[in-house]
């Protein structure tokens, strides 16, 4: 796998100063999907994240280009921050958020927030291996279940058991096989 020119921070602005145009792109591609999920999952649009990320980055690049920038966190963090801001004071404007803008700051901390986001995604990952070491039917079935949320009976049938309790029975063994490899692997705050 070919490393990236830009596996810090530092670099990264550094590259902006200098007029990398591979800086940029790279800060576009980098940190975009944090800030559609959360913009998906605050009433908000594919479109209205890339034009609300694309003002964030726009911001950054600003700073960055006219030394106006302390920045005293990472530049994720930071990012999170302005395009959080500049979502939910869009928002406001649209009326879909009942409170004032300065409210929002009692919410949680970018930190935190940030901080949750990647714990969260490291146990998807995580999860995800443990799913693919699982083996069939466990697989299958919690899938069924979980997923395309089928009920114990449809279950029953599809894997030949001779009841729903049967099936039950054997997607708490499954559940429990799946526990044990997730907790193999995933160690909570350790990234």
């Amino acid at each position: 796998m070919k490393k990236s020119l830009y596996e810090t921070d530092e670099a990264v602005m550094e590259g902006i100063r200098r007029s990398d145009d591979r800086a940029l792109a790279y800060l576009y591609k980098l940190h975009f999907p944090m800030i559609s999920h959360f913009i998906l999952n605050n009433s908000g649009t594919e479109d209205e994240a890339k034009d609300i990320y694309q003002e964030g980055v726009i911001v950054f690049y600003e700073k960055i280009k006219d030394n106006s920038l302390e920045l005293s966190c990472q530049i994720k963090t930071y990012l999170y921050s302005v395009c959080r801001r500049l979502w939910l004071k869009r928002l406001a404007e649209k009326g879909r958020y009942a409170t004032k803008l300065e409210d929002t700051d009692n919410f949680v901390a970018v930190e935190e927030d940030t901080d949750q986001h990647e714990e969260q995604e490291k146990q998807f990952g995580v999860m995800g291996e443990a799913l693919g070491q699982l083996g069939e039917p466990c697989k299958s079935l919690l899938e069924d279940y979980y997923i395309h949320t089928h009920s114990m009976q449809a279950i029953s049938d599809k894997f030949g058991y001779t009841n729903s309790d049967t099936a039950k029975n054997q997607k708490y063994k499954c559940l429990q096989r799946l526990k044990k490899l997730f907790f193999a692997t995933y160690k909570p705050g350790v990234r």
